[in-house]
């Protein structure tokens, strides 16, 4: 299927330079009407994409939870959608107050509820077969990428340059979860 490899490897970097289009219409000093950083709408927008990143954390958690030993090719992904959700709250992973979110036990978040018996509350559906649930997890970051892109748009200067980086990071990680091996 070398056809489907390079259609993957073109919508990355099509996702790609549209994270480095918006970066540089980012940048410019005219920040717009109605474009304030800390506007309701930017707020709104940057608890929306918190929330995203903390579901997907979860998705992440569920799998490797289904999956140990798919541990070694998640864990650094999960790690940086753990630094995403931190980037958007601005909470340090581990200070809980990211909605309700929990520490692992590597000291980010989870986002999602723990029982009292340390086990995890129920959590995405998570597929039997290891490339199902790889494929699974490309699908919601490709998906969060996609809508991250989309709202750039409507987002102040710094919220869509952290946005464009987030979109192209999650683009990357379908990519590499999609890819022969990965």
């Amino acid at each position: 299927m070398p056809n489907e490899a390079l259609t993957r490897r073109r919508t990355l970097l099509a996702g790609a330079a549209l994270g480095g289009a918006a970066l540089v219409a980012g940048c410019s000093d005219d920040p717009g009407p109605g474009r304030a950083e800390h506007s309701s709408a930017a707020e709104r927008l940057r608890g929306r994409a918190a929330r995203d990143s903390a579901a997907l954390l979860a998705r992440y958690d569920a799998t490797l939870a289904a999956h140990p030993d798919l541990a070694a090719r998640l864990r650094p992904l999960r790690a940086e959608v753990a630094r995403h959700a931190e980037a958007f709250t601005g909470d340090k992973a581990g200070d809980n107050k990211n909605g309700g979110a929990t520490s692992s036990p590597g000291g980010a978040p989870s986002g999602r509820p723990v029982h009292h018996s340390g086990a995890p509350a129920s959590g995405p559906a998570v597929p039997e077969d290891r490339k199902a649930a790889r494929t699974a997890l490309a699908d919601a970051e490709r998906k969060l990428a996609d809508a991250r892109t989309k709202a750039l748009a409507d987002a102040p200067p710094e919220l869509a340059r952290l946005l464009a980086s987030v979109a192209a990071a999650g683009a990357a990680h379908a990519y590499l979860l999609t890819e022969a091996g990965a």
